[in-house]
């Protein structure tokens, strides 16, 4: 048995680090499934032996830099996000930025006016004391504000590894080393007082921008992170409960199951549950995406976090905490965006060798100026030098898929679609045929008794015996002759026996009776005549509905009609597909008839007619051997192989918990055009990262080469760094203003 754990990680700060943390817990035995996101700053991973000490792996990490922090609560009702008032390691940057700020403009304005005679004239420090003035400013700088990047670039040295800090590190290390030797020891360098040139500001300056970018993102990482916070909201903290007659406060972690509580108007529903008393409506849009309010009474489901309109109720808590649909749309929600697409493993790969290549360009650099410079060789080459490492930190590029994914799941919660994995957010994008069972996706999945034709047989008794057989059956089928019987108020009784057979019907005793329900071949092969039924059955099959066979003691005694109403919305949602140059396929059981007239009534032209549920996942299999990229929408039991089967699997959010598992997107609104705008949602994702990816890279291939050739000064190097990486996380939060 494996555990699965998502942990909270601290220090990181590029792509290089992703690496680095998932290579170092990767080296564990029985470890699996590392996945590292930078955006969210977490990391999880499934451990097959829960006896293992998670310490072991904190220290591993911690030699990095690195703290993982393994005091994380997992019930939803204890979840909560941090401020940026309590928030430490935003409080300790901001510290780390504003210090540096303060020590920085002295260091940057006396630097620069002491380059000019008007200045000298009026300062009374000469040029020595002004240079070791700028040290006593600049080391605090470096050793408080920049503390955190010698840090890391110590533990990297340790173990022979680079990333980011280490960049930051050697630059502004170098540029202040040189400094002090150029202040303290200047005969080492065999300069006169006059050609002195130091390059204080310069390490300040990368530093106190660097952090400036660092308080930017991590602002703009928060707000990524917005859906599920607004999710979190949505419940109330406290709850009004019914206990013996009294009405009493309780707060929501101490809701049970069973527990009645109170609901009055404009309150949020605080857990799951099923209504026992009361009439009102409720607006569920925070989690369908649906503006209209649904009318609901006694019997009626209502979900914790939605909102309770104009009435009143009472209704029994059936789900809490991590059980409820709440949280298990913000597990969902979660586990995508702690998931990885395949463009970023390809990412990950390029960071992993990014920062050694940018090191060797760099010392390039120094040594190329070093010899072919003619005036000032050592200082150009070392402002050169500097620039190169500043310039190329891999910010931008850890972040430019996690960050955009984040922002598309949460977009995709908040209009009622869950996507279970990155992967699966972009195989969506190259979806081409989409298969559609009928039952419960294309039509309402409710279907009703529309009419008994009985053949020498009393109608209430062949319903009895129906009802009395089907009470055994989960089949939607099997409810709509159950509801029948409730609705004439038959009695139904303990079948003495039943037994399924999948695709066909069932059979079994009632009260001495050998009873036979289903499709008319499942009569045939028990060698039942049919023939007095086939005008009827061609009838009513022409017209969309199902015809059910009922014998009795080997003796066909009638049909049940029964009629499933088309969903709204499965028109629009066809015509969205095929405009989109999407191949709509429907799978039913139903009879050819049946079939086609469903078919016509949606503008489907394709369809496939008397499937059994074994079936379903051959049918995908023949077209990904086409070499098609196949969506499947299901919503039953019987729709879970191929859910699974095919390259991404949707689930409609009302039908099964089974069906729901063997998907990797859930449409919580049960609405076929959710479909439609799934696949806009992976195209608007996708596109956003590779928008991000292509800045980044850009940025990197555009501006190494004019740091390398000394046109681009490390001050101005260390702003464009932080700017890149900004620019990326703002772009993907574009996303959520877009329309999907």
């Amino acid at each position: 048995m494996s555990f699965k754990y998502d942990l909270k990680i601290e220090g990181m700060t590029c792509a290089s680090c992703v690496t680095r943390v998932e290579k170092v817990i990767s080296k564990f035995d029985g470890i699996k499934n590392v996945s590292v996101n930078l955006a969210t700053e977490k990391v999880s991973f499934e451990m097959e032996d829960e006896k293992r000490n998670l310490s072991e792996i904190a220290a591993a990490i911690k030699e990095y830099g690195y703290e993982l922090k393994l005091n994380q609560k997992s019930n939803t009702n204890e979840k909560t996000f941090i401020n940026e008032e309590k928030d430490t390691f935003y409080s300790q940057l901001k510290f780390e930025f504003v210090f540096a700020l303060i020590l920085t403009v002295p260091i940057f304005l006396l630097s620069m006016l002491m380059e000019y005679e008007f200045f000298n004239n009026f300062w009374w420090l000469s040029g020595n004391q002004t240079r070791n003035l700028l040290l006593i400013l600049t080391t605090p700088v470096i050793f408080i504000s920049g503390k955190r990047f010698f840090k890391i670039f110590w533990n990297n040295l340790l173990h022979y590894s680079a990333e980011m800090n280490s960049l930051v590190a050697i630059g502004t290390g170098a540029a202040y080393g040189y400094s002090i030797l150029a202040t303290l020891f200047p005969e080492l360098l065999s300069i006169s007082a006059n050609e002195i040139h130091v390059y204080y500001e310069t390490a300040a300056v990368i530093i106190t921008l660097i952090l400036m970018g660092k308080i930017f993102e991590h602002k703009a990482k928060n707000k990524t992170a917005g859906a599920i916070k607004k999710l979190l909201e949505l419940k109330p903290k406290n709850a009004n409960v019914l206990v013996n007659g009294n009405e009493i406060q309780k707060d929501i972690s101490a809701l049970s199951i069973d527990d009645i509580v109170i609901i009055k108007p404009g309150e949020n529903i605080p857990a799951d549950g099923i209504i026992i008393s009361g009439i009102s409506s409720v607006n569920e849009s925070m989690l369908t995406g649906e503006s209209i309010p649904v009318d609901k009474e006694a019997g009626s489901d209502v979900i914790g976090g939605t909102i309770n309109n104009n009435g009143s109720f009472n209704f029994k808590v059936t789900k809490v905490g991590d059980n409820s649909v709440l949280g298990q749309v913000i597990r969902l929600v979660e586990n995508a965006q702690s998931t990885k697409p395949p463009i970023q493993k390809l990412v990950d790969k390029i960071a992993s060798v990014f920062v050694p290549i940018v090191i060797v360009i760099a010392i390039i650099t120094f040594i190329s100026w070093l010899v072919l410079s003619s005036e000032n060789s050592f200082s150009t080459a070392l402002i050169n030098f500097v620039a190169v490492l500043i310039i190329a930190c891999p910010c931008a590029l850890g972040l430019a898929t996690p960050t955009a994914i984040m922002v598309g799941t949460g977009l995709g919660a908040s209009n009622g679609i869950l996507i279970r994995n990155g992967e699966s957010l972009e195989i969506a994008l190259k979806i081409d045929t989409i298969v559609i069972d009928k039952t419960g996706t294309i039509t309402e999945g409710k279907p009703e008794v529309s009419q008994i034709i009985t053949f020498n047989y009393d109608e209430s008794e062949l319903i009895k015996y129906a009802a009395s057989l089907e009470s055994k059956s989960e089949h939607p089928l099997a409810h709509a002759v159950e509801e029948k019987a409730k609705t004439l108020k038959i009695e139904v009784l303990e079948p003495s026996s039943f037994q399924s057979h999948s695709g066909f019907g069932i059979d079994g005793q009632v009260n001495n009776e050998k009873v036979l329900i289903g499709k008319k071949s499942f009569l045939q092969n028990s060698s039942i005549k049919t023939e007095i039924a086939e005008d009827s059955f061609n009838y009513f099959s022409a017209q969309g509905k199902t015809v059910i066979y009922v014998a009795i003691n080997g003796e066909l005694k009638g049909l049940i009609i029964i009629e499933d109403k088309l969903k709204i919305g499965s028109n629009d949602a066809i015509e969205n597909l095929k405009k989109m140059n999407i191949r709509p396929v429907m799978i039913t059981g139903d009879n050819k008839n049946a079939a086609l007239f469903i078919a016509e009534k949606v503008g489907l032209k394709e369809f496939r007619a008397d499937v059994y549920p074994q079936d379903k996942s051959e049918i995908v299999k023949q077209f990904q051997s086409e070499g098609r990229v196949i969506g499947m929408v299901g919503d039953g039991i019987n729709d879970a192989p191929a859910l699974a089967q095919a390259d991404v699997g949707i689930a409609i959010g009302t039908g099964t918990d089974v069906a729901i598992e063997s998907s990797q997107i859930t449409l919580v609104k049960g609405d076929l055009r959710g479909v439609v705008k799934a696949i806009n949602l992976s195209k608007k994702t996708l596109q956003t990262i590779k928008q991000n990816l292509f800045w980044a890279f850009v940025y990197n291939i555009i501006l190494i080469p004019l740091a390398a050739f000394g046109m681009l000064n490390p001050m101005i190097a260390a702003f464009a760094m932080s700017l890149s990486s900004v620019s990326v996380v703002t772009n993907s939060l574009r996303l959520k203003g877009k329309k999907i």
